[in-house]
């Protein structure tokens, strides 16, 4: 499952880069838990010693614990921001940058093959709150790429409703993805 649409989603509601090191992902996670590395090594399924370990930069977690980190990191790293720009993105609405493979399916007489887009279009704020709900709930990448592929059709291939009747558009690939607000 490809994670464009999240990290597109991510990148914009962050100011500051996250922590890339297992050392920094530690400290910021280690202040979130009221600097007890108990209770941190608790929340990762690790033991106390190996947090401080990691703290001190003397071993690098395995998989499933750096996929852990990353995850409890991802999900905390500023908070006030993320509920800032998701205002924004659901009042205003965002700018979609997005190259991708798009399917479709329309009346006969016309081509259905899936094609190469690059695309640039600003989406309403009802777009942004559906995304986001679907996120909240748990929606898998598809789920997401498809709520955005029907945006799409509406906004910029049916130009809300004023061309391309009939028009269903499928999302088959996504190259890239940028969300800007």
């Amino acid at each position: 499952m490809s994670r464009e649409l999240d990290e597109g989603l991510e990148r914009a509601e962050r100011t500051r880069p996250i922590p890339q090191s297992v050392q920094a992902r530690m400290r910021f996670l280690l202040k979130g838990a009221k600097g007890s590395t108990k209770r941190l090594a608790a929340d990762l399924g690790v033991s106390q010693r190996t947090v401080q370990r990691w703290l001190k930069d003397q071993g690098t977690p395995k998989p499933t614990a750096a996929k852990a980190i990353e995850t409890k990191v991802r999900a905390t790293w500023q908070p006030r921001v993320k509920q800032r720009v998701r205002k924004a993105a659901e009042t205003n609405g965002f700018m979609l940058h997005i190259s991708g493979t798009f399917g479709y399916t329309a009346a006969g007489g016309s081509t259905d093959d899936p094609r190469p887009r690059v695309i640039t279009q600003k989406m309403p704020g009802d777009v942004a709150r559906r995304l986001y709900e679907a996120r909240d709930a748990g929606a898998t990448q598809a789920q997401q790429e498809r709520i955005l592929a029907e945006a799409l059709r509406e906004h910029y291939f049916q130009d809300r409703g004023h061309r391309a009747r009939g028009l269903d558009v499928e999302l088959n690939d996504i190259a890239w993805m940028d969300v800007e607000l």
